[in-house]
């Protein structure tokens, strides 16, 4: 009986708990109305002006995370050297992102309306400069969803290098900055 209970609390204080937090964080900012509305073809080649704004979105998000990317960094760090993440790194990520996510989110936000950028069109430009950069197909916010509802997520990932030339070309300059900061695609940032 005392095992139970304290699988239980283990249980309540390692997963569920970090796992509701970030949820909580993950969620969309109220303000997300005045983020500008798609327009034009937002599938289109990406532009040196789109990988600017991005560039400067990501500084704006990466300081909102504050000390807490460092979790974030070690388990990127340890996915591009080959290893898949364990049950327990994941929790851990979410552990110590907790809230921090939800100031990461409302900074893009800011930053998107700053930049005049839609979310639909960041997302386009996010996945192009992470494929340049090889950054793996892991949606944490997802991962934290089939958590939440009592799955057990698939921690596989896959590595899209399908990048363009024109993209890579177009990173370049930021390159190094980006791949410092490479590990917040894997939170959908």
């Amino acid at each position: 009986m005392v095992l139970l209970l304290a699988l239980l609390a283990a249980g309540y204080f390692l997963v569920y708990r970090p796992v509701t937090v970030f949820l909580s964080g993950w969620r969309i900012p109220a303000q997300s109305a005045q983020i500008p509305a798609a327009s034009g073809n937002v599938q289109s080649p990406l532009t040196r002006s789109d990988v600017q704004k991005f560039v400067r979105i990501r500084r704006d998000e990466r300081a909102a995370l504050g000390s807490s990317f460092t979790s974030v960094q070690n388990t990127f760090q340890s996915i591009q050297n080959g290893q898949t993440p364990t049950f327990w790194q994941v929790t851990g990520v979410l552990r110590d992102l907790g809230s921090s996510v939800g100031q990461a989110r409302a900074a893009q936000v800011q930053g998107l309306v700053r930049e005049q950028l839609s979310r639909e069109r960041y997302n386009v430009v996010r996945d192009g400069v992470n494929r340049s950069l090889g950054v793996p197909d892991i949606d944490f916010g997802k991962i934290a969803s089939e958590l939440q509802g009592g799955k057990v997520p698939d921690f596989g990932n896959t590595v899209k290098l399908d990048a363009s030339p024109q993209t890579t070309a177009l990173i370049q300059p930021f390159k190094t900055e980006l791949t410092a900061t490479a590990a917040l695609g894997l939170l959908g940032l």
